[in-house]
């Protein structure tokens, strides 16, 4: 599906700007990914459901509040940091990679759409300045890295619904990998949000720091 609706039918409260600003990444994406390949071939045009909307299961679980700042640890082409941050644009997102080609998208995408609240940097998590109220991913790494990565660079003052802590977007048998993690967690699965076939195995995993 190469259009918004499977977006707008999730979430009818965007607005005309937000709805102008998605329809933009299809065209944008497929532009920039045929001269640096950050998203699959075979994914390009199903865009929307399997980049997009699965990005946007972070805004569902949790609409961060006004005033947050969020990192985006190996966020690749902008996921889910620019999903995310044309969905609340008032919450502040770093989004990193440590390839420097797949920032570059980054920066031309967020510029093309005109987001004002989204700073692309080239590096590791670790060098992230100043404290987040969340960290965010979509499976990078497993989540003892994540943490490991992450730890020093969450803050101790919590403004939103949930403690701050990571959110990562995940699928398949996470118990393995999880049971390394001795801090409170919880796992959803994507299909209490989503009836598409693609997020049968999906699922947002929080973990709270």
């Amino acid at each position: 599906m190469s259009d918004i609706s499977i977006l707008t039918r999730y979430f009818p409260e965007f607005s005309e700007l937000q709805k102008n600003q998605f329809a933009q990444l299809q065209e944008l994406y497929a532009t920039w990914n045929a001269q640096i390949n950050v998203i699959s071939r075979k994914d390009i045009e199903q865009l929307y459901e399997r980049h997009v909307l699965h990005s946007l299961a972070i805004y569902r679980f949790l609409p961060f509040q006004p005033g947050s700042r969020i990192l985006d640890v190996g966020t690749g082409g902008g996921f889910p940091g620019i999903p995310l941050a044309v969905a609340l644009p008032q919450v502040d997102f770093v989004l990193m990679d440590s390839i420097g080609k797949k920032i570059k998208v980054v920066n031309e995408v967020a510029q093309a759409l005109g987001l004002k609240n989204v700073k692309a940097i080239h590096g590791r998590a670790e060098t992230a300045d100043g404290k987040f109220d969340f960290a965010v991913t979509r499976a990078v790494a497993p989540a003892a890295e994540l943490y490991t990565w992450t730890r020093s660079k969450i803050s101790d003052d919590h403004k939103n619904a949930l403690p701050n802590g990571l959110i990562a977007l995940k699928g398949g048998d996470l118990k393995e990998e999880l049971s390394a993690i001795k801090l409170p967690k919880e796992v959803y699965n994507l299909t209490d949000y989503f009836k598409e076939e693609f997020f049968e195995t999906k699922k947002v995993v929080y973990i709270s720091y």
